[in-house]
C-alpha cells in the first residue's frame, strides 16, 4: 500500500494494523495456553486463559472505534477501504479464536478431575501445534502482505479437519472400550472441536486478507472434511 498526501492518514492504517497483529498474538498466546493447561490439569493457567479473553474483546473494541473513526474522518476508497473493513472483520475472527481458546480453558477442571490417561490428550496437543501454526502464520503473511502465501495456507485447514477426525475416532474408541473413560473423552471432543474452529476462523482471516491485498475474492468452496459424521458444536 503506498503512501498518501497526509502522513497521518498512513500512521492511522499502521496503528489498525498494529492492532491486528497484537490480537493475532494475544489469540494465538491463549489458545498455546489453554492447550498447555489442559495437558497438565494447570487450572491457575486455564484461569489466567479466561481471563486473558476481556483484553482480546477490549483489543477489539479499540479497533473497531479507530476503523469506524478514520471511514467517517477520511472517507478512504478502493484499497484503502477494503483495508479498514477487512481489519474489522479479521479483528472479528481473531476475538473468536480467544473464545475458542476460553473454551478449552473451562473444561480443564472437569478434565483434571477425573482419572484420564496421559496418551488422551497427546492428539490435541498434536492438533494445537498445527493449530496455533496457523495462527502465527495468517498474521505474518497480512502483516508481510504475501498473498500467495494465504493461498497455500487458507488450503491447510483441510489437514487440521482430517486430525480432528482422528482425533474424535480415537476419543469414540477410549469411550468404547470403558464407560468410565465417556466424561473426560466428551470433555476432550469438545476441546478438540473447539481447536478445528480455531482452524476455520484462520482461514477467515486468510480470505479477508487475501481481498485486502488484492481486491479479488477466493472461491468460496474450499477443502472441508468431516469424516466423523457426527461433529459436537463449540462448546
Amino acid at each position: 500500500m503506498g503512501e498518501h498526501t497526509v502522513r497521518s492518514f498512513d500512521l492511522e492504517l499502521d496503528q489498525i494494523d498494529r492492532l491486528i497483529r497484537d490480537m493475532g498474538d494475544r489469540a494465538g498466546r491463549m489458545v498455546a495456553d489453554a492447550t498447555a493447561a489442559l495437558v497438565a490439569s494447570d487450572d491457575a493457567l486455564a484461569q489466567r486463559v479466561i481471563s486473558e479473553d476481556a483484553l482480546l474483546d477490549a483489543g477489539q473494541r479499540e479497533l473497531d472505534e479507530r476503523a469506524i473513526t478514520l471511514i467517517a474522518k477520511r472517507q478512504p476508497m478502493a484499497q484503502d477501504l477494503r483495508a479498514v473493513v477487512g481489519a474489522i472483520r479479521m479483528a472479528n475472527d481473531l476475538e473468536r479464536i480467544g473464545d475458542m481458546a476460553k473454551n478449552i480453558a473451562k473444561r480443564v477442571s472437569a478434565v483434571g478431575q477425573t482419572p484420564t490417561p496421559r496418551s488422551l490428550s497427546h492428539s490435541i496437543e498434536a492438533m494445537s501445534v498445527m493449530v496455533l501454526a496457523q495462527v502465527a502464520g495468517v498474521i505474518d503473511n497480512y502483516v508481510g502482505r504475501n498473498a500467495k502465501a494465504l493461498v497455500a495456507l487458507r488450503a491447510q485447514d483441510e489437514e487440521i479437519d482430517i486430525q480432528y477426525a482422528s482425533i474424535f475416532r480415537e476419543l469414540l474408541t477410549y469411550m468404547m472400550e470403558d464407560p468410565r473413560n465417556i466424561t473426560p473423552c466428551t470433555h476432550l471432543l469438545f476441546c478438540a472441536k473447539n481447536l478445528e474452529r480455531v482452524g476455520d476462523h484462520v482461514t477467515n482471516i486468510a480470505e479477508n486478507a487475501y481481498y485486502v491485498m488484492t481486491g479479488d475474492q477466493l472461491p468460496v468452496n474450499r477443502p472441508k472434511i468431516d469424516e466423523t459424521g457426527a461433529t459436537p458444536p463449540a462448546a
